[in-house]
């Protein structure tokens, strides 16, 4: 029997609604989920669960910078997709769709808390 799911990463975000916007209006995620200082945004079988810094709510220790990979069957198709909400987005904080070395066709996008969103295909051989 599969008993894993999926995988639902915290994010610890500076300002929630920033956040909010940037996943729903730029990547096309649907919040699902709102409290104060906690949402969840899903698109398809992936979720974040965004959690705003706060007193009772602090960033881990260390780096708190991360980089999340979400797997698509056709990058290419994401990109057109989101294009025109990614041509508002600071040039640099986008990157791709590039075949890599490793063998993944990848777009990525930097949240507005510094954090990688890595959106990668594996390149058919």
């Amino acid at each position: 029997m599969v008993n894993f799911i999926q995988i639902t990463p915290f994010l610890t975000v500076e300002n929630l609604e920033r956040a909010i916007a940037f996943f729903s209006d730029i990547l096309g995620f649907e919040v699902t989920f709102r409290l104060p200082d906690y949402a969840f945004v899903r698109r398809e079988t992936v979720g974040f669960r965004l959690l705003e810094q706060s007193e009772g709510n602090p960033a881990p220790v260390g780096n708190r910078r991360f980089a999340y990979y979400i797997d698509v069957r056709d990058v290419d198709t994401l990109y057109a997709e989101l294009k025109p909400k990614l041509d508002t987005l600071p040039k640099e904080d986008v990157y791709g769709p590039v075949d890599q070395s490793y063998g993944q066709r990848e777009l990525l996008v930097l949240a507005p808390d510094g954090n990688l969103i890595a959106f990668g295909q594996l390149i058919e051989k």
